[in-house]
């Protein structure tokens, strides 16, 4: 490459941390086209577009390893909180749920949620079809798929809460088949939510093996993240190890006090299973506290048959009253936030039938009622037709530090793209949306020393890379896609909260999308260069 050539754009003496984890180096980066065309000393270069680096760092741009950015994403296909968080890859279809295939009661559940937003038509049902709709679309980011085993499940046996026939069987692997063959990269597994639940660890393996032979990954929600910790860990590894495929654990943590520190138990069982040769690794956000449903504090047979059939449960005095009994009472097994974490740390995040209560916690609805906090979720979950968001306060800081000090744990916001106007704006959020990876480089790199700016990057960039199977992305090099975050060490921060969510990070200046300038100076351009990645 001659080093006076002309480039499209041109960024000058950026210190580089090219993903690999290999120390900081001073350097010009040149981009012809959607390519890294050169990096080295291009003092003689000219380019269209020019930028000093010099007091920057230039990294390769995030890959946000779990998000559920699904459907949502024709209602934000500007993607704002993650492209100006500097994500270029956006991996969805996490937590046994995906918006294709789409069969059955797994269409019917997504058109309920359609018909809530105006102007969205479901006119696709293979992973095929929805993926050429994303990009008939136009997205901010590139988009990977997983398929969601919960997806499945319903689409060819509803929510029922049995092992299915072996003619169940063999058509969920024909669809799950077929999605990989259309580009899906894996399979996601949610394991606290139904259908997902209702499966057993054989059911898992079939399906699992089905996807190792495309050579697709396996993640997993896995089925207890608290008390039955490490009993949840050895099922996922079990997995990987009897259908041979490789293993990502999402959202790795302890939850609930009682539990804290049980991180360095569950993380020496899978750096043990890795030295067995189980390819295993996690995924993790910078946050204390996760986000989900409040439908995790009703147990698992009060889903079947779906949130239509939850909702008709709830409002039955009867079954209600057998329903509340049970939420007061620990059950082995079953991960109810109400017992683990406390009313009192479960804040409203999404209600759309009182927006007035997000940002208070369950604790406080019930005392503004006149209620027993159990009373009040029920009526909470009435009232939203079975759809309420919260935000759990369950974690504690040190597992957090312990488990991102990890190699092999990536960084995932496990949110949807989320927008400070429109529809996306009018519920709250939990703040990873908008500052996961800002968060951990300003205050986990810069503040705490928590980890290294070389080792940080490589867990948001080449080493997820690396287990996905991508290819020429996630690391500065010629030839590979120009991928590319330009950030302030000095300055680089998340501004959004648990009561203000909606806010962008700061220190980001500039973001590239294959080679387009996304966000200028911090402000997001009108480019749209995302490409769907499939496999």
């Amino acid at each position: 490459m001659q080093l006076d050539s002309q480039f499209d754009l041109l960024l000058r003496g950026g210190m580089i941390l090219d993903g690999t984890g290999a120390p900081a180096y001073r350097a010009d980066v040149g981009i012809r086209g959607d390519r890294i065309a050169a990096i080295g000393d291009l003092a003689h270069a000219t380019a269209t577009f020019t930028r000093d680096a010099a007091n920057y760092f230039i990294a390769p741009g995030f890959i946000d390893i779990h998000t559920h950015t699904d459907e949502t994403i024709f209602l934000n296909p500007k993607m704002e909180s993650k492209i100006q968080q500097g994500v270029t890859t956006e991996v969805t279809g996490n937590c046994g749920s995906s918006v294709a295939p789409l069969l059955g009661a797994a269409r019917a559940s997504l058109n309920n949620i359609f018909e809530t937003y105006n102007n969205l038509t479901l006119d696709w049902t293979t992973v095929g079809e929805y993926l050429n709709r994303v990009e008939q679309t136009g997205i901010a980011t590139n988009y990977v798929m997983f398929v969601g085993q919960g997806t499945l499940r319903a689409s060819v046996m509803g929510y029922a809460m049995r092992a299915p026939t072996d003619a169940e069987l063999d058509a969920m692997k024909n669809l799950l088949a077929q999605s990989l063959d259309e580009g899906a990269w894996g399979l996601s597994t949610g394991l606290i939510y139904p259908p997902s639940a209702y499966a057993t660890q054989d059911e898992l393996i079939a399906l699992s093996r089905i996807a190792a032979a495309r050579g697709g990954l396996y993640t997993s929600h896995i089925r207890n993240e608290g008390d039955h910790l490490l009993e949840a860990v050895d099922e996922a590894l079990t997995i990987g190890a009897h259908a041979g495929i490789r293993v990502q654990l999402s959202h790795h943590k302890a939850a609930g006090k009682r539990n804290w520190g049980k991180v360095q138990d569950s993380l020496a069982l899978i750096e043990r299973a890795r030295e067995r040769g189980i390819n295993a690794c996690a995924d993790q956000y910078p946050y204390v506290a996760s986000s989900t449903g409040l439908g995790t504090v009703i147990p698992d047979w009060a889903h079947e048959g779906g949130r239509t059939q939850l909702v008709e449960r709830l409002r039955d005095a009867d079954t209600r009253k057998k329903i509340a009994a049970e939420i007061r009472v620990a059950r082995p097994g079953w991960e109810n936030p109400a017992i683990d974490s406390g009313w009192h740390n479960i804040l409203i995040a999404g209600s759309k039938s009182d927006r007035a209560l997000q940002g208070k916690t369950v604790w406080q609805i019930a005392e503004l009622w006149g209620k027993d906090p159990v009373q009040a979720a029920c009526d909470l979950l009435i009232a939203n037709e079975g759809s309420v968001q919260i935000v759990i306060f369950s974690m504690s800081e040190d597992d957090v530090k312990t488990v991102m000090r990890v190699p092999w744990v990536f960084v995932g916001s496990d949110s949807t793209a989320r927008a400070p106007t429109g529809p996306l704006s009018e519920v709250q959020c939990h703040p990873r949306a908008y500052g996961t990876f800002p968060r951990l480089l300003g205050r986990y790199v810069r503040e705490q020393n928590n980890l290294t700016w070389e080792h940080a990057i490589a867990k948001m960039t080449a080493r997820p890379v690396q287990m996905l199977g991508l290819k020429q992305r996630g690391e500065i090099r010629e030839e590979y896609f120009a991928d590319l975050v330009v950030f302030d060490p000095e300055t680089i921060a998340d501004t959004a909260t648990f009561t203000e969510p909606h806010q962008f990070p700061v220190g980001i200046d500039c973001v590239f999308v294959n080679g387009a300038l996304a966000v200028d100076r911090g402000a997001q351009t009108e480019a749209r260069a995302g490409r769907v990645l499939r496999k």
